[in-house]
């Protein structure tokens, strides 16, 4: 029986260009804060052309260990860094909105994420944090703050203690899983029949949960904080069970229409 041939995939040049980088990185010959050669110095060098050097680099920028700063003076140029959070937090709203993910996968890592989060930020937590984390509380409790703003400072309350808790990818996934339903959370804040009602018993929660941390007791913030996040993200879970999607992917999409 003859052979059947398939043609060959062939790579495209700026996945190669990556791929030269992140052997780089790997090898620790490219570390945070190193400067990559100029363009007209690194096309020749890998044996590219610049669009495909430059598209190469666009997507390392995309990804968060690139920054790019155009012009000619001694700061411009690629640098690598870290800052996984902002490309992270972007990843995870894009898959989200296509439902990559359901509701109830997010509220339940969003359990997990958090609980880990308030129990260590009990031990670890620094005065300056958890005094940041009471302007955010204080700022809630004011009857002044709409919506929107609320589900502002209430996300960057949780991202605040996840920040403080001394595990640098916990309070990044954190970040991420809760900037992902950040849209969702607000239409439903909007959809709350007595919004000063609400944000009342949101932010006794808060205050507590603040209150739990200061005192170094971090089993009660991790029951409290379960309880808040299952409050009003897990209504978001059930409206959508009630509309008859059940946990599947289709989910996330309907519930993020419009939104």
């Amino acid at each position: 029986m003859p052979v059947e041939w398939q043609p060959v995939r062939q790579s495209r040049t700026h996945e190669l260009v990556l791929q030269s980088i992140e052997e780089q990185v790997f090898a620790g010959e490219l570390k945070a804060g190193d400067r990559l050669p100029p363009e007209r110095e690194l096309a020749p060098v890998l044996g590219v052309s610049r669009s495909a050097l430059r598209e190469a680099l666009r997507v390392l920028e995309t990804i968060g260990v690139l920054v790019a700063q155009p012009g000619r003076g001694p700061d411009s140029g690629a640098r690598i860094v870290r800052n996984p959070d902002d490309a992270l937090g972007r990843l995870l709203r894009l898959h989200f909105a296509l439902g990559s993910y359901s509701l109830h996968d997010v509220l339940e890592a969003r359990v997990v994420l958090e609980r880990s989060s308030w129990e260590a930020a009990a031990r670890h937590a620094s005065p300056e944090d958890l005094d940041a984390a009471g302007q955010l509380v204080r700022r809630m409790g004011e009857a002044s703050v709409g919506v929107a703003e609320f589900n502002d400072l209430d996300t960057r309350f949780h991202v605040l203690i996840a920040g403080s808790s001394g595990n640098a990818l916990t309070s990044t996934l954190t970040s991420a899983v809760r900037e992902s339903v950040r849209p969702l959370i607000l239409r439903a804040l909007e959809e709350t029949g007595d919004w000063p009602a609400t944000a009342t018993a949101l932010n006794a929660q808060h205050a507590r949960l603040l209150e739990l941390v200061r005192e170094g007791r971090g089993g009660e913030a991790a029951d409290l904080v379960e309880e808040h996040i299952r409050g009003l993200h897990g209504t978001l879970v059930d409206d959508s069970d009630d509309s008859g999607g059940g946990h599947d992917n289709h989910d996330s999409r309907d519930a993020d229409d419009g939104s």
